[in-house]
């Protein structure tokens, strides 16, 4: 695996019957990307990397983990950097994109493709009182 430049997102994850899972919250800034992972974090999921991931591809899927200058800490806008309770090199199953736009009651399957592999891609709004759960529920199967 070669890393690249990292890409602007933020990553958590949490255990799941196939091994550690993790999905990547990508947004405008402002979104609510870090704001996201906080209240995951908070609910027993582990931080992979704020605001900036590094992300490969190995064997038909897709790693991420933290560049060392910012590993296992995170923006909590309003109070500053924290430090959290994080993971290392991590493997993706789930894409998110924060927008504030209006949601699709029954969106068709997308997909993000990142290094030539694809991940499922859900379009969510950051700051909904329920995105942690519609998450958890999307990774829930994968």
């Amino acid at each position: 695996m070669t890393a690249r430049q990292p890409l602007h997102g933020t990553v958590a994850a949490r255990w799941t019957t196939a091994g550690w899972r993790g999905v990547l919250i990508t947004g405008a800034p402002g979104a609510g990307k870090s704001d996201l992972a906080l209240r995951l974090t908070g609910r027993g999921w582990r931080l992979v990397a704020d605001d900036y991931a590094h992300v490969v591809a190995s064997a038909g899927a897709l790693y991420a983990i933290a560049p060392e200058t910012i590993a296992g800490r995170m923006e909590a806008r309003g109070i500053g950097v924290l430090t959290a309770w994080a993971r290392g090199l991590t493997r993706l199953s789930l894409a998110v994109e924060l927008t504030d736009g209006p949601l699709e009651r029954l969106p068709e399957r997308r997909t993000r493709v990142l290094e030539g592999v694809a991940l499922p891609l859900l379009r969510l709004n950051g700051f909904e009182a329920s995105v942690v759960e519609k998450v958890a529920a999307a990774l829930a199967p994968l």
